[in-house]
């Protein structure tokens, strides 16, 4: 068999192959003599169809099983002389098969070339601080006191700054269009309100109406009524009052299972820093990746982009369901979708590279135990057994990603335990 293979760049090949007739000629006639024992032509007994007929009767079904089975097979063959595993099924071309000559193809081949991270030592990442300050544990106290807050109505006075209104209101545009709106709530005060709005409703009382236009400026962030007059009938029903709850130990009580509130202001804390610490973790992570993909003297193979673009969509699809959101009534414009992801794809995969560029450079493994851990913890997570969760992902050849993943996050661990890692002095909230 002759083989030659062609660098078109450092991730695609072009193999081209000729394998010689007689072995061409020998497979065709073990495939023929195949037919002949299951054929069945008239004027012939059951299996003794002369395979010179057969040739004839079945040739394009022969030359096709032929093609099938030499083909393959000399691309494994020629790409494992050179040490070369393809990230994607081989594209064959210019495929010439016949009886008595050379079967001649090329094959278009994307991989991974020999890659070397280099020194792990020489990378350096900035790890934010994970300390919390006082002032943003009173901030994330002050928000549960928001989320507490009860509205109570309001009586014998006018509408005031600050105040919750329920109103019935009209609004009509410069068409002569009508909106209307029944015992609709209203914050006075919410940047959400029109310019101007608020004001006309001051010194209003319960059961008190009021006519007003709104002028929207050319730059209002609501495109379609930016430029616009609107006018505005708006009836008061009620007026109601933000009540914060006291900020002590009834309210730690309210909100859970806390004696005090500065054991809530431990627990609120405690979060917090948990929080932070994800963060610089993830900080770091992303940081450290960045480095290591930067070092990458070659383009990441097309098919393997493509595929992480597919993944991703699928996820999001698996999230919409999740959601009882059917994905193909969601008005999603997937092919848009799909293309927005290809940078995000792009740089997964040069990670994914580098990644495993490091393990198999450092010796670096996954037990069977290890997966039967992460297994479990997977099973965990979803409810079910880990039995059920492994037959499942056999099924769709999960194991084999679970251990790959596995194996990255070691090399993601002993890449960032390598490098200098520099932290922030500053606290939170500061």
């Amino acid at each position: 068999m002759k083989t030659e293979l062609i660098d078109v760049s450092a991730t695609q090949k072009t193999l081209t192959v000729e394998i010689p007739s007689d072995v061409v000629d020998a497979e065709i006639a073990r495939v023929a003599k195949d037919y002949s024992k299951q054929a069945k032509l008239p004027g012939f007994r059951p299996g003794k169809v002369p395979t010179s007929v057969v040739k004839q009767r079945f040739r394009d079904q022969i030359l096709h099983d032929v093609m099938h089975g030499l083909v393959p097979r000399a691309i494994e063959e020629a790409l494992t002389e050179r040490s070369i595993e393809p990230v994607d099924t081989p594209n064959v071309k210019d495929v010439n098969l016949k009886e008595g000559e050379p079967l001649t193809f090329s094959a278009s081949v994307e991989t991974i070339p020999p890659f070397d991270p280099g020194d792990l030592s020489t990378v350096s990442a900035h790890r934010p601080s994970v300390a919390i300050t006082d002032d943003a544990v009173t901030q994330s106290l002050e928000q549960l006191r928001e989320r507490a807050a009860k509205f109570e109505t309001v009586e014998g006075r006018p509408v005031t700054e600050g105040d919750t209104l329920e109103v019935d209101l009209a609004r009509t545009d410069s068409k002569g269009e009508t909106d209307r709106h029944e015992a609709v709530s209203i914050e006075l005060g919410s940047p959400a309100n029109p310019p101007g709005f608020d004001a006309n409703l001051f010194g209003l009382e319960p059961g008190q109406a009021k006519q007003f236009t709104v002028h929207f400026p050319d730059d209002y962030a609501v495109t379609e009524l930016a430029g616009q007059d609107l006018a505005y009938d708006v009836t008061v029903k009620a007026i109601r009052r933000k009540m914060l709850p006291e900020l002590d130990d009834a309210f730690a009580k309210d909100v859970g299972d806390f004696e005090s509130l500065d054991a809530l202001r431990n627990r609120v804390r405690s979060d917090m820093e948990a929080q932070a610490e994800s963060h610089a973790s993830s900080h770091v992570r992303t940081d450290v990746l960045k480095q290591l993909s930067s070092r990458l003297t070659f383009d990441v193979p097309a098919a393997m982009v493509e595929r992480e673009m597919d993944r991703r969509l699928e996820e999001f699809a698996r999230q919409l369901m999740s959601q009882r959101i059917d994905p193909r009534q969601a008005g999603i414009d997937w092919a848009q979708f799909r293309e927005s992801q290809r940078e995000t794809a792009r740089e997964a995969v040069a990670s994914a590279v580098v990644l495993d560029a490091i393990a198999r450079r450092e010796g670096l493994t996954v037990s069977p135990e290890d997966v039967d851990k992460e297994v479990e913890r997977y099973a965990a997570e979803a409810g079910r057994t880990p039995a059920a969760l492994r037959a499942q992902l056999e099924k769709e050849g999960g194991l084999v990603r679970l251990q790959t993943g596995l194996r990255r996050e070691r090399a993601v661990d002993l890449a960032i335990a390598r490098a200098t890692i520099t932290n922030d002095p500053q606290h939170v909230g500061d």
